[in-house]
């Protein structure tokens, strides 16, 4: 066995099962756990979990202002609470957090491995506004439109006809900014994560967030039941969502923008009011981090990228457009092995 194999082995025998871990906790989306369209560094943690705990958090659907549900789509008590009890900030999402991460500090990622992200109810919205989106002059009129989830066939069919695909995933997922940003709108993503909306972001992968305060301090909602790249007409099909994440940070690893791993994939992100600029900084990221994983030159990764990876708009309506770079696990952690004499 060679030294890296019993160093593998050694991990893995020192871990617990995970059949003998402690339940994750949950932590409801009662009004005193959220916020409406702000996220608020200050605010006071609603749970602590120490580094490579698995907790559990309720969230609500974003819920546009005038919205009404049909009755025969019924809100989740909790949610009728929170329209009742919040005031609502810039943005339209209901966020539960902060959650504090024992031992987190400036320069730390937070990894949050997303386990597991189930409906909490049997139907979402969408809607299309006149002067928002991708195309805020083609539509005069606003429209609405609830529809039932078949969960069973996890699909959706739409008053257009068309059956989707059901994927959910929390489109924001965030650590508090960095300071002097005490409080500030759901609306715009950046360093901190935030309102990425991002639909690689499901079950089985890992977001890792750069951490700009003490505690990391991370806030998770705006649960969509599907999404394209791009999020053109301003929503997903937005629904509530329950997601089981398990919380560890890597110490002092200095990135300044959020990541992710797929299964499959390496995920650079960048955010900017100009696409152009979003992309940049994305792609940037990714070849910073192919040099840090495998010591290739810049100008090797930046070639490689070329041939091998993929860039993707993530959204264009939240105030700062989103792109992410996405490459190939297998291909990368390849490149990084040390070659054989």
């Amino acid at each position: 066995m060679s030294r890296d194999q019993t160093s593998a082995a050694s991990t893995a025998a020192e871990a617990p099962p995970r059949s003998a871990e402690r339940a994750p906790r949950l932590v409801a989306s009662v009004p005193e756990n959220l916020a409406y369209g702000w996220f608020e560094a200050d605010k006071t943690a609603v749970a602590e979990a120490e580094s490579g705990q698995r907790i559990t958090v309720d969230c609500l659907p974003s819920w546009a202002p005038g919205l009404q549900a049909p009755p025969f789509f019924s809100l989740i008590d909790d949610h009728a609470r929170a329209l009742t009890a919040l005031e609502r900030g810039p943005g339209i999402h209901f966020v539960n957090g902060p959650i504090a991460v024992r031992g987190a500090e400036p320069g730390d990622v937070l990894e949050v491995a997303i386990e597991d992200a189930s409906f909490r109810q049997d139907w979402g919205w969408y809607g299309v506004w006149p002067g928002k989106g991708a195309l805020p002059d083609r539509f005069s009129e606003t429209s609405i439109e609830f529809v039932r989830f078949d969960r069973v066939a996890r699909t959706a069919t739409l008053r257009s006809g068309a059956t989707i695909p059901l994927r959910p995933f929390f489109g924001v997922m965030a650590v508090a900014p960095p300071p002097p940003n005490d409080r500030i709108s759901t609306v715009a993503p950046g360093c901190f994560g935030g309102n990425i909306d991002n639909r690689e972001l499901v079950a089985g992968t890992s977001l890792l967030l750069p951490v700009w305060r003490p505690g990391a301090l991370f806030f998770v909602g705006d649960g969509h039941a599907a999404q394209g790249d791009g999020e053109v007409s301003q929503t997903g099909l937005e629904t509530a969502l329950r997601g089981t994440f398990r919380l560890t940070l890597w110490k002092n690893k200095g990135w300044r923008l959020p990541r992710a791993v797929t299964a499959t994939e390496y995920v650079a992100m960048g955010f900017d009011a100009d696409l152009d600029v979003a992309v940049e900084i994305a792609l940037d990221s990714m070849l910073d981090w192919i040099v840090e994983k495998t010591e290739m030159a810049a100008v090797d990764a930046y070639s490689l990228f070329s041939f091998a990876g993929s860039l993707r708009i993530t959204q264009v309506v939240d105030g700062k457009k989103g792109v992410h770079a996405m490459i190939s696990r297998a291909l990368i952690d390849a490149a990084g092995r040390p070659k054989r004499a």
